[in-house]
């Protein structure tokens, strides 16, 4: 069995948006810390990855929210990695009510590992694979991945664009993964304002599903677009892509599916 580690995080009045739910950008915040520590209780801080010229970078998020959490509720996150895979990794997070055990949301994150100095993926070393593996790295067979989705071709698609901050960034410099949902939840507002005016309620999404391509940098400017396409029962499915405005490189491309209201 995998090492597991839990962390509880309060939810802070401005982790909430203007419909008093937390952020879902903000989901994804708590599962980055609580892999940070699942990470250093393990024998592998910042301060061991920077001894090793090393970094773990995320490289897709699979998030699956299943009910809102407000201003004040606490949310538990367990964390445990999945499996390795040469350069890569799995890790799976649990988030539950932690004054209930309610289920809040689930997910996983591929990882890339890194050689900081070459910028590029290298082996995980044995000794990695043992400590997060007790047990030897046959606890730790190879989950399957299913190809991200091919989207359907752009229909009336709409775009907005925005110049990378200085507070988009994290300690590797560039766009944190977190701020690729944020750039998502904002174009899609944008999108419903431009058709249906204001919405009096912002839908609700329930499944996110993010790869991240190459990375955003500070200045860089970026466009999202989006559009959409019908997944029935009552569901609709967005897709987007943030592109670099000034060379058109794709940087990231998403699918969200939305409850219809």
């Amino acid at each position: 069995m995998p090492l597991t580690h839990e962390r509880t995080f309060r939810v802070r009045h401005y982790e909430c948006d203007a419909a008093g739910q937390v952020h879902h950008a903000n989901l994804l915040r708590y599962m980055q810390e609580a892999a940070m520590d699942a990470s250093a209780a393990a024998g592998y801080d910042l301060a061991r990855y920077e001894a090793l010229h090393t970094q773990w970078l995320i490289r897709e998020t699979d998030l699956r929210v299943l009910r809102p959490l407000h201003y004040g509720d606490s949310v538990t996150v367990r964390t445990y990695v999945n499996d390795f895979r040469r350069v890569r990794s799995r890790r799976a997070y649990e988030l539950r009510d932690a004054a209930s055990g309610e289920p809040v949301a689930r997910a996983h994150t591929d990882w890339i590992y890194m050689d900081t100095d070459t910028l590029r993926p290298i082996t995980v070393p044995d000794e990695m694979i043992a400590a997060f593996f007790p047990e030897g790295p046959a606890a730790a067979p190879a989950m399957p991945r299913d190809p991200f989705p091919t989207p359907p071709p752009p229909r009336d698609p709409f775009g907005i664009r925005r110049r990378v901050a200085w507070s988009d960034l994290d300690t590797a410099r560039h766009v944190n993964n977190a701020m690729y949902l944020a750039y998502i939840e904002d174009c899609t507002v944008q999108a419903l304002a431009a058709v249906e005016g204001w919405p009096a309620e912002a839908p609700e999404a329930l499944h996110y599903r993010i790869e991240y391509q190459q990375p955003a940098l500070l200045d860089d400017e970026v466009e999202i677009m989006t559009w959409t396409s019908d997944n029935g029962g009552g569901e609709r499915v967005r897709h987007y892509t943030i592109t670099r405005v000034e060379d058109g490189v794709q940087l990231a491309r998403a699918r969200v599916v939305w409850q219809i209201t």
